[in-house]
Order: C-alpha cells, then structure tokens, then sequence
C-alpha cells in the first residue's frame, strides 16, 4: 500500500511552496511591487482580477463538502466550517477598490482572467469527484499566500501609494487571520485521511497544481 506519514507530506509541501514562493517573485506585477514601482492602476487591476477568483473560493469548497460522504464526516465538516469563513471575503476586495476610485458594479461585472480560469476549472473538477481530500493540497498553498506573502504585499502597496490600512483591508486581514487555517490543516494531516491509498502523493501534487495555476493567474493580469 502506498502510503506516507504526515510528515514526509509536510516536507513534500514545504518543497513545493518553496518552488512557488521563488517563483511569485518573478511574475511582474510582484516585481514591479518589489521593486517600488507600483502604481494605483496596478492595484486597481490586482483587485479586478483576485475579485474573480476569490469570489469562487466559497463555492468550490462547499463543493467539495458536498462530495465527501459519511466515512470521513470529520473532514466534511471541516470544509463546510472553512467555507463559511471565507465566502464574504470578495467583498473586502470589492470595499478596497472602491476606496480608491474604483466603481463597484466595474468590479463586480469583472471577468476572469485566462489563469483564473484555468485555476477555477481545476477546483471545481477536483471539488466534483468523490471525496476530493486532496483538496487540502490546494488549501495549503491558497492559505500559506495568506500566512505568508499578503501581509507582506498589503504594507508594500499600503506604504508605496500612501493608502490607509483599511484600504488594503483584504491582505492585511489575511496575514492576521489565516494561521489558524494552517493549524486546521495540520489536525487534518493527522485525522488518518493518510492511510487512504496514494492520499499524500495526491495532496502534494494537488498542491504543485494550484500553485502553478494560482501564478498563472498572477501572470495573466488583464488578459481576459
């Protein structure tokens, strides 16, 4: 039976944040931040197009609640708690970018760029087949975003374009907020999901999927 240990997964997706983390740096709109040159029009289109993406994020995990039967209710259960905390967070994207000039019905009507859609139909695919827990992969990588990088961005543009920090409410809440996802993800490594045949490998390259994706809609910026 193949099987791992949670913590031969913990280093699989160290491993692979690692790569993505080294590769979030390269895309431009991230190096332009990085380098100070950001400008209010890129924030406006960073909020466009997260909007799309973060508006789905509710869906495709009540989603995947829904294919998870009655063998592993614990973890159904948690899905449909994490749903819960994250299915309004589009609207503090949307509140931001009206705080800066931006109209609400613009954003709300916005369409998805060619990586979030390619990132939205992998989820949803995913969130559709029968207890999809390698979903968790996919929670790893969106919520270590949180943890690790939006705080970092949100001072970054706060700072650079002279904002208020509720007008960068969205990443600044995601930096105070989301350590206790990553606790939840650790209880679920250690649930006995991992006895399942091949979960750890699927968890893992789950997440080497997302974090791919998740650049590419990062890359595609305004290419709808």
């Amino acid at each position: 039976m193949n099987t791992m240990n949670s913590e031969e997964v913990t280093r699989g997706l160290i491993k692979v944040w690692a790569d993505f983390s080294s590769r979030l740096d390269k895309v431009p709109i991230l190096e332009k931040l990085a380098r100070g040159k950001f400008r209010l029009e890129d924030y406006k289109l960073l909020l466009m197009n997260h909007r799309q993406q973060v508006v789905e994020g509710g869906r495709w995990i009540a989603r995947a609640a829904s294919s998870i039967d009655d063998r592993y209710f614990d973890m159904r259960s948690k899905f449909m708690q994490h749903c819960v905390t994250e299915h309004r967070d589009f609207r503090m994207l949307e509140d931001n970018y009206v705080s800066i000039g931006g109209k609400r019905e613009d954003i709300q009507n916005g369409e998805k760029n060619i990586g979030t859609e390619a990132l939205n139909a992998f989820m949803f695919h995913r969130a559709s087949q029968p207890n999809p827990l390698e979903l968790l992969g996919s929670m790893f990588i969106i919520e270590g975003l949180g943890q690790n990088k939006a705080g970092e961005w949100g001072r970054a543009i706060r700072d650079q374009l002279k904002l208020e920090d509720k007008q960068v409410s969205f990443f600044l809440y995601h930096a105070e907020h989301d350590d206790g996802h990553m606790e939840e993800f650790d209880e679920a490594l250690n649930s006995g999901i991992l006895g399942i045949e091949n979960m750890g490998r699927d968890i893992i390259k789950t997440a080497k999927i997302t974090a791919r994706l998740y650049q590419l809609q990062l890359e595609e910026i305004g290419n709808v």
